[in-house]
């Protein structure tokens, strides 16, 4: 090779290092303005290295759309939301939803031998610690919406604790009062809980239960006290499920959900969970949860056709699995111990059923919801 060729071949070598390093320097300042940009630098570590994988693969870059929501386009035309409000920082009702789907480890052996898969959807994770975060901040934001009610405002509502909890801590979070009633006999860490978050408690006597409450609750608007917001029979609940707990189920098992298991009180959960499943794809089982008769399990209800929630849908539930309340307790307990899930009473129960299940069927993946932590019924003494 003569000497010009050597330089040229040497002069087009150093050019082309030069600008490797150059787009190595240009990607990654891009990243960085990507991630401190507006609506990117309040999101999670786990939520930011998706974000430039998907803009690797040429998505847009984050834009704003509708309150303040920050959203990114990926090449599919998926809109995917990256941020939130108050200069791109998120705040509490941001972080409602999005909880871990986990995979039983030991406690269904024999459905494991079948083929079968148990997933438990972890409710608790919510900032107000409970499945019901979704309802209670959807119901309050849709009202804003229409304009039925506006920050200041009294808000009442009948709950047996998990509602009262989640619409407390949303009605502080948008700036409402809140007053809520609910049967003597429920816990007082829920009790506790709903006077941190400054709402005004009402009892009822335990003899005329939750069915009281929800009178004592209609009475107390007509007298002008407040709006109730009404979860039994408030199309928001269910829709708050439909548009956030059922796409993350679907999503979060890659569409192979099979069977969807779930406690049954105001039916806001799996109304909304099986709308959405069976729009997308009909063959997925819906199991609700029911108290054999003389069961108490808190969260879970056998209503009176009187007291029926009027959101409930008998044609959206597939099957029906009774559990009776020393079968939900034994399994709650058995979770904390066997699979370090420490939750409530109903998600025992509908554990229990879930495995149950799991006996019948085959090649199945059967996604639970479990509700609320157990730290709620400590004082109940199951534990």
């Amino acid at each position: 090779m003569s000497r010009p060729i050597r330089r040229l071949f040497f002069c087009l070598l150093l050019l082309g290092c030069a600008l490797s390093v150059h787009a190595v320097a240009q990607t990654r300042n891009n990243n960085l303005a990507f991630l401190t940009s507006p609506g990117i630098r309040g999101c999670t570590l786990g939520t930011r290295l998706p974000l430039i994988a998907a803009r690797a693969k040429g998505s847009s870059a984050p834009s704003r759309c509708g309150k303040g929501v920050v959203k990114m386009v990926l090449d599919s035309g998926e809109k995917v939301k990256v941020g939130a409000k108050s200069g791109g920082y998120l705040t509490m009702e941001d972080i409602v939803g999005k909880t871990p789907l986990v995979r039983l480890a030991r406690m269904d052996p024999e459905g494991e031998k079948r083929g079968n898969v148990i997933l438990c959807k972890l409710e608790g994770n919510n900032p107000a610690g409970s499945v019901k975060d979704r309802p209670a901040l959807n119901m309050i934001m849709a009202a804003e919406e229409r304009g039925d009610i506006k920050p200041g405002d009294t808000l009442i509502e009948a709950t047996s604790g998990n509602t009262g909890i989640a619409l407390a801590m949303a009605a502080a979070i948008r700036g409402y009062k809140m007053i809520l009633i609910m049967p003597d006999n429920m816990t007082e860490e829920r009790r506790a809980t709903m006077r941190v978050y400054g709402a005004e408690l009402v009892s009822v006597p335990k003899s005329g239960g939750m069915e009281r409450a929800r009178d004592l609750a209609l009475e107390m608007e007509a007298e002008g006290k407040g709006l109730v917001l009404n979860q039994f029979g408030n199309i928001d609940n269910p829709d708050a499920h439909f548009q956030s707990t059922g796409p993350e189920v679907w999503n979060d098992t890659d569409g192979r959900v099979t069977h969807f298991v779930s406690s049954m009180g105001t039916t806001g959960t799996i109304m909304g969970v099986s709308r959405y499943l069976k729009e997308k794809n009909p063959e997925v089982r819906i199991c609700g949860v029911t108290p054999e008769e003389g069961s108490s399990i808190p969260g879970i209800r056998r209503w009176p056709k009187e007291y029926l929630p009027t959101i409930f849908e008998e044609s959206r539930v597939d099957q029906t699995i009774e559990v009776n309340q020393k079968e939900a307790e034994e399994t709650s307990r058995r979770l904390a111990r066997e699979e370090g899930i420490f939750c409530g009473i109903s998600s025992g129960g509908t554990v229990a059923a879930a495995i149950r299940l799991s006996q019948e069927v085959e090649n199945a993946t059967i996604v639970t919801i479990i509700c609320d932590r157990g730290d709620r019924y400590l004082s109940t003494g199951v534990f």
